[in-house]
């Protein structure tokens, strides 16, 4: 109720400069591990400037979106001297360092797993720093380095590092084919915060790529064995307007990725990939939240086995199954109401009916491949979910989803995190 009140009495000032009426001080009260200096640090709101609405606002907003918190609040106060106050930004701080795990059926349907510990608020300052190991049929780990604000209030680094392997499905006209396939690469990104809702990302990544030939079907135009360096220049702008309460979310979500790839191998042409997710929330009553996602995708249109769109359970299709198909296009669409059943202090449990579709061009082909029933997929399903409201992204999710279109399968789908 106090804090109502506070809102209340900050929004009698009329537009968004208040005249004379000066912030004397900006505390911060609740925070733990983050620290005050870095609060203030990223925030716009200073000593000395007019007490402004929007930028309060602003700032709650921005704080709401760290790692480290999991609700921020302001209060307001009259200082001393008339036309002065003290402004007071409240912080519920969220339990960082996260183990987390995966569970998954592998390509050859065996039993696949991901496990790591991620901490996302190194030296309270919001710096991510995490690790995984992979069981895929093969042994894969990675690490990476997360620091948004570590030049400056909008200019940070990232780093990450993986040596995946795994078993992939080639898509051959005499069938299918099992390939080793191992990625090590390590990339490098600056990030920029041009305001509050646009960022920026851009950087290199250094990678080797290497398919090995298992056993399956076999094409005498396409190699039992490759290995090759490659290099990619990325680029990311994401626009994010979400409003965040627990968890529930409302507004809209852009981000656009682009790569353009160059190989050593002057036999393998290089090529560009660029996806745009568009994500949509609405909060439904008190319980209820509407959530979508649009991926559309676009690559080269080479004519190769090795396509970079995966028709895949743990991607895009929930009971599609693991890598089923490839193409050098999608769209796909993703929707689903999730609704509360129990909201504690700590514990949130929230079930979801969902429908994800898509459709891909097939390597080489056209955009008429989009209409093609053979490329379509349509999966409804179910879900369930358990939220530790205290914990970042401690979210374990459980889909299950049933095919309605040709050839369509079904299947489980375990995974930590909302699946989009």
């Amino acid at each position: 109720m106090m804090r109502i009140v506070f809102a209340f009495f900050l929004m009698l000032f009329v537009g968004r400069a208040y005249g004379q009426n000066k912030v004397v001080d900006l505390k911060v009260q609740g925070n733990k591990r983050t620290k005050t200096a870095f609060i203030k640090k990223i925030t716009k709101l200073k000593p000395g400037m007019e007490l402004d609405s929007l930028l309060i606002e602003e700032d709650i907003y921005r704080l709401k979106r760290l790692p480290s918190v999991s609700h921020a609040y302001f209060q307001v106060f009259p200082a001393n001297t008339e036309g002065n106050y003290n402004v007071f930004y409240g912080i519920e701080e969220n339990f960082t360092l996260i183990p987390f795990a995966s569970v998954y059926t592998s390509n050859n349907d065996e039993f696949a797993f991901r496990v790591g510990l991620q901490e996302f608020n190194v030296f309270g300052n919001n710096i991510t720093l995490g690790g995984f190991y992979q069981r895929d049929i093969f042994n894969s780990i990675g690490a990476h380095l997360r620091a948004p604000y570590l030049f400056s209030n909008k200019l940070g680094l990232a780093l990450s590092y993986q040596d995946l392997t795994t078993q992939e499905p080639v898509f051959l006209e005499a069938g299918t084919a099992d390939y080793k396939y191992n990625n090590e690469s390590f990339e490098v990104l600056g990030l920029y915060e041009i305001n509050f809702r646009h960022r920026l990302e851009f950087g290199i990544n250094f990678f080797t790529e290497d398919y090995r030939y298992l056993s399956g079907s076999t094409d005498p135009n396409v190699p039992q064995e490759l290995n090759v360096n490659k290099y990619l220049y990325k680029f990311i702008y994401n626009y994010d307007a979400i409003e965040y309460y627990y968890q529930y979310l409302s507004g809209f979500k852009s981000t656009l990725n682009f790569q353009y790839v160059k190989s050593t191998d002057q036999q393998l042409p290089d090529f560009s990939i660029g996806f745009n997710d568009f994500s949509y929330f609405i909060r439904v009553g008190q319980k209820g939240n509407w959530a979508n996602r649009l991926r559309l995708g676009l690559s080269s249109n080479l004519d190769t086995p090795f396509a970079p769109f995966a028709v895949d359970n743990n991607l895009n299709i929930r009971g599609v199954g693991n890598t089923i198909d490839r193409g050098t296009a999608a769209i796909v669409l993703n929707t689903e109401y999730r609704h509360t059943l129990i909201d504690k202090d700590w514990f949130v449990l929230q079930s979801n009916v969902f429908i994800d579709g898509g459709t891909w061009r097939n390597p080489g082909g056209d955009f008429s491949d989009f209409g093609d029933d053979q490329n379509l997929r349509v999966y409804p399903g179910v879900g369930v979910r358990f939220i530790h409201k205290k914990i970042f992204n401690a979210i374990f999710r459980i889909d299950y989803g049933h095919g309605i279109t040709n050839g369509a399968s079904k299947g489980i789908v375990f995974g930590i995190g909302q699946y989009f």
